[in-house]
């Protein structure tokens, strides 16, 4: 800690370079955060052989857990033999071994002499005892000593929970949670250190049972995963998908651990954590998941084969739920839950019974497990990708009612054990309330309160936190002063100082109407206010031009609509660039085509960690046409001029090899090396923290005296520069590695960023090379191959390749 108080990261060390161990390490690069990863000294070769080769394993991972994967270089090596000095640098140290508690109790004796006094020591155990390991520690680092269990892969996993022992000092977690919290972008949930913690106790409880339903109803693999992806609001790769992603050895370690420290004593569906006979047989086969290229299923060429236990073989996969089923789990909860209850085919029973099942379990083991109902159901969100927790659902479709329905299973002796729901769930508050949320807060068994969400300094950060259903938290969608609201933008704001623009159409998708509503917001925000911030609290930024638009459109008018059209988003990207006040652009998720443009029109760009940016108007035969080219062109003559190299096409050649190739970034990282993010921007590891920086930071732009940049004429590669470019687009095409088509397109592209016709050095307008790109843009329109990418991609989705 510093005098202050504030917990600073400077350094963190993780132990143990396994698949967990070096993703935590690769996270913390992301977000650099300085990370030394130490593991055994190899037998044979060089000591950190085996830091070396998870380092180097980490490029190749998909998803990636690195950003960037240059920056697997920034993880420092180490091994225990020669480097445990390094320890008294760091200001955290997360334990990552593997799941033995004797290796990691021996690891913990190795390591104390050499861990700084402030450092805080966390396991990243998925279900040991927190407690239990903290014995091995002196008494000196015992109150520094908690749980961190992230969840895999620990990147794009938002979850993290956090478990204390009884000597861990409360100002410790409080620090470690704002640590974990905005300096690595996860949502933390503390849990009680019992086995699994909360999010395994309760997920791994329920594919073991969703197992048990699967052989008692007699249900394929693929046929379960259709029916709990995302029919069910959970994760699209179902269970037993995910059973693989998540690895059959591990999910097996998992339920180990809930056999081994559970009884029927102390877990009354104790009977149901038999590991299931096909998990033991895929175990016995080394089929264990993705890692091993077949488990539940496997990939041969081009076709997905399910597993078979009665002939221990692979079987072709593939097929669906019934249609009724999906129909049915898109009514309202409470007649969704009715429909399933009294479904008289074997795949609505199922579905009940799941459902029933994860009611059942959450209830009996609330109190033991989780401080409040709202822990659960964040920790179900966020580690297990459902849409709502178990006790969401529940008061969603009717508390007593469903409870009822519940009761009525356990006493007929169908449900998975004959536990009676505890007393709250029928009467006092609970059943008063309707539910375990209510505004005064979540449901506390133990204190039979209602309790508010825990409030450190760092949660004022996040404007609009993800909340559980009947908490009655602010929505962003009508909080604040609204300003303006029409079908496709919100105009409204937080503080008066400054404007924010949230736009309401599907996907983000930009119409003229919604460029009227942007060009409205720079009038508001030049009139009345200090900066405009463009800014939207669900999951995408932007997908770009609203084709569905565009196409009825030139149907019906003609090629000159399209061209209107494009004018006028041109035309809007400019005002956003040259308005009076600081403009900034809070980028999470997809930023693509339009999206983009409108992102590297605004003066600052603010993006979250998970942010996918690029131009990709290729993809359905066109050429960026609201000003995306015309960046690309200006960017590389700003680039040329800061430099001592004035050769502007080699400056010129990354923007356009991104643009012809429709490259979208994998990241904010990957985002900015494409030059769609410049090292001016802001990268918020937290989404949930996006918009609190974002107005902070058109506050600081406005403090500062910003003015908007001055126009002026810049140089182009001209003539020679698109030759150059087009000799290189004759190979490919006469290779066989573009079609004729896109051979056109890219030329058009190169057409635009070169400057025409002119001379190198030419000095050029952005409307110059904006007219351009609508001239290319409208010449595309009318191809029939373009039409054929347009009208496949709005009908399937997917990309047309011709």
């Amino acid at each position: 800690m510093t005098a202050a108080g504030r917990f600073l990261v400077r350094k963190v060390a993780v132990l143990g370079a396994g698949v967990m161990g070096a993703q935590i390490a690769a996270h913390l690069v992301n977000v650099k955060v300085p990370v030394v990863l130490f593991d055994l000294p190899a037998r044979d070769g060089p000591k950190n052989g085996i830091v070396t080769k998870a380092v180097e394993g980490l490029k190749k991972l998909k998803p990636s857990p690195l950003g960037v994967p240059e920056d697997a270089a920034l993880i420092q090596q180490a091994n225990y033999e020669e480097h445990l000095e390094l320890l008294r640098e760091c200001d955290l140290v997360i334990e990552a071994i593997a799941e033995r508690m004797d290796w990691k109790l021996d690891l913990y004796r190795k390591i104390a002499p050499f861990v700084a006094p402030h450092a805080i020591v966390a396991s990243n155990t998925s279900g040991l005892s927190i407690t239990k390991l903290s014995e091995a520690l002196p008494d000196a680092i015992k109150p520094r000593f908690c749980g961190i269990h992230f969840f895999n892969p620990p990147r794009y996993m938002f979850l993290v929970e956090l478990i204390a022992t009884p000597t861990t000092q409360p100002q410790i977690l409080d620090a470690l949670e704002t640590f974990v919290t905005s300096g690595l972008g996860k949502g933390v949930v503390r849990a009680k250190d019992t086995p699994n913690f909360i999010a395994n106790r309760v997920g791994i409880a329920g594919m073991l049972a969703t197992m048990r339903e699967v052989e008692k109803f007699g249900l394929s693999f693929d046929v379960v995963d259709d029916l709990t992806g995302k029919k069910l609001g959970r994760a699209s790769s179902g269970t037993f998908r995910t059973a693989d992603v998540v690895g059959l050895d591990t999910m097996a370690h998992v339920i180990k651990t809930l056999q081994d420290t559970l009884s029927a004593d102390t877990d009354p569906f104790y009977a149901s954590f038999g590991t299931p006979a096909v998990l033991s047989k895929l175990l016995e086969l080394g089929n264990l998941g993705q890692k091993t290229k077949a488990g539940f299923y496997k990939k041969a060429g081009r076709d997905i084969l399910r597993f078979e236990l009665e002939s221990e073989s692979y079987v072709p996969a593939g097929q669906k739920a019934d249609e009724v089923y999906g129909r049915m789990l898109k009514k309202p909860a409470a007649e969704r839950l009715k429909l399933l209850r009294n479904a008289q085919g074997p795949q609505g029973q199922f579905l009940w019974a799941i459902l029933r099942n994860s009611f059942h379990y959450a209830a009996v083991h609330l109190a033991s497990i989780a401080d409040t109902a709202r822990d659960v159901d964040f920790a179900m969100r966020w580690g297990f990708g459902m849409q709502q927790g178990p006790f969401e659902l529940w008061q969603e479709a009717g508390w007593l009612q469903v409870a009822q329905w519940i009761q009525e299973d356990i006493d007929a002796g169908k449900a998975l054990s004959n536990a009676p729901l505890p007393d709250w769930v029928f009467k006092g508050p609970v059943a008063e309330a309707g539910g375990v949320h209510t505004p005064e807060g979540s449901w506390n068994p133990t204190t039979r309160r209602f309790e508010p969400r825990r409030l450190l300094p760092v949660h004022r950060r996040q404007h609009f936190p993800e909340s559980v259903r009947g908490s009655g938290a602010p929505d962003w969608r009508s909080a604040g002063r609204t300003v303006h609201e029409d079908d496709t933008i919100r105009l409204w704001t937080l503080d008066d100082e400054v404007l924010v623009a949230s736009i309401k159409t599907k996907m983000h998708a930009i119409s003229p109407e919604l460029c009227e509503g942007l060009q409205l917001a720079a009038d508001t925000a030049e009139k009345d206010f200090a900066g405009l911030v463009i800014w939207s609290g669900d999951e995408m930024f932007s997908v770009g031009a609203d084709l569905q638009v565009m196409l009825p459109a030139f149907m019906a008018v003609g090629v000159s609509a399209i061209e209107d059209a494009e004018g006028f988003m041109q035309q809007t990207m400019l005002r956003l660039r040259y308005a009076g006040v600081p403009v900034v652009a809070a980028v999470r998720g997809m930023a693509l085509g339009g999206g983009c443009e409108l992102a590297v029109y605004s003066q600052r760009r603010v993006a979250a960690m998970e942010s996918y940016i690029g131009l990709v108007e290729v993809g359905v035969g066109l050429v960026p046409g609201a000003g995306g080219l015309t960046y690309i062109a200006r960017r590389a003559a700003e680039n040329a001029a800061a430099s001592t190299d004035k050769d502007l096409l080699k400056f010129l050649t990354e923007g356009f090899t991104a643009a012809a190739m429709a490259k979208v970034g994998t990241s904010a990282l990957e985002s900015r090396k494409l030059g769609y993010l410049l090292d001016s921007d802001v990268v918020v590891p937290n989404k949930d923290e996006l918009l609190h920086v974002a107005i902070a930071q058109a506050k600081a732009m406005a403090d500062a005296g910003w003015r908007a940049p001055m126009k002026r004429l810049f140089p182009v590669a001209g003539r020679s520069g698109k030759a150059t470019i087009q000799g290189q687009l004759v190979n490919m095409r006469d290779g066989g590695f573009i079609s004729q088509h896109d051979f056109r397109i890219a030329s058009l592209i190169a057409h635009v960023v070169t400057g025409g016709d002119g001379d190198a050095g030419t000095l050029v307008s952005e409307e110059y090379l904006m007219t351009l790109e609508r001239q290319a843009f409208c010449e595309l329109v009318q191809h029939p191959k373009t039409q054929e990418r347009i009208l496949g991609m709005l009908s399937t989705g997917k990309p047309v390749r011709n």
